[in-house]
């Protein structure tokens, strides 16, 4: 099996390392990730500036673009054939609830999925980054499984948490909904050394909200997150309803 590993916090972090050993447990693992971080880019594209990809000595290739361009380029230029696996990670960081939305590890997953490549996004809810190592086994059992079911679903990705616990305190895994976030005191606003007022978004303090089955109740319980994501975000139970209302023009 062919697998493109990639990120969205750069290719010299722990995360991406654990992933792509755990990885390499299945087959041949190509690494093609940012040259520097990356996080909260979404889905986005470079499109005004050339992108410039280079190879180190031991295969990595690094590319100067967002998760998404990493992604692109390794399908279409890099490799010399088609993946058969995408995995993304290990992001640095939870990657829950709306979240989702933001993270460039879920679109750079989410790209592959678009082209046709079954991918699962891994991320770790702890802040001891360095113990992360300790998770490849972990990680590489969840990849044995998930694929022992051959095809994953159509359009479909799985974005997986891990616990801020040592791996090997795991309780399980749970199949989890997405769970929703609020950020409170994300803007820090201030005045640079020269009196100009600036704005700087992040940070803050975050609120999970959920039922039982919620991703951020999984993690914080001591489970793996495993959420199935959809690409078609319609709301088909409201289709027939708001046929109904009357939007002519």
């Amino acid at each position: 099996m062919n697998i493109l590993c990639t990120n969205d916090d750069g290719y010299l972090t722990t995360g991406i390392q654990t992933l792509a050993t755990a990885a390499r447990s299945l087959g041949a693992v190509t690494v093609v990730a940012p040259d520097r971080e990356q996080s909260a880019t979404s889905h986005s594209l470079t499109l005004h500036h050339p992108l410039r990809a280079r190879r180190t000595p031991d295969g990595l290739w690094i590319v100067d673009g967002t998760p998404t361009d990493c992604v692109i380029l390794a399908v279409n230029e890099l490799l010399r054939g088609k993946p058969e696996l995408c995995v993304s990670g290990v992001n640095h960081g939870p990657n829950m609830g709306e979240d989702v939305l933001y993270s460039g590890t879920v679109a750079a997953a989410m790209e592959a999925t678009v082209i046709g490549i079954p991918s699962i996004a891994f991320s770790y809810v702890g802040d001891h980054y360095e113990e992360l190592e300790g998770w490849s086994g972990i990680i590489g059992g969840l990849l044995e499984r998930l694929l022992a079911h051959g095809s994953f679903p159509d359009h479909t990705l799985f974005n997986v948490n891990l616990p801020g616990v040592p791996a090997d305190q795991v309780r399980g895994v749970k199949v989890t909904s997405l769970g929703r976030r609020q950020y409170a005191d994300s803007i820090t606003r201030a005045h640079d050394p020269s009196g100009r007022e600036y704005f700087w978004i992040g940070g803050g303090v975050a609120a999970w909200s959920g039922g039982g089955d919620s991703d951020f109740q999984a993690v914080r319980d001591g489970y793996v997150s495993v959420t199935p994501l959809h690409l078609d975000l319609t709301n088909y139970r409201l289709l027939e309803e708001i046929r109904e209302w009357d939007l002519g023009l």
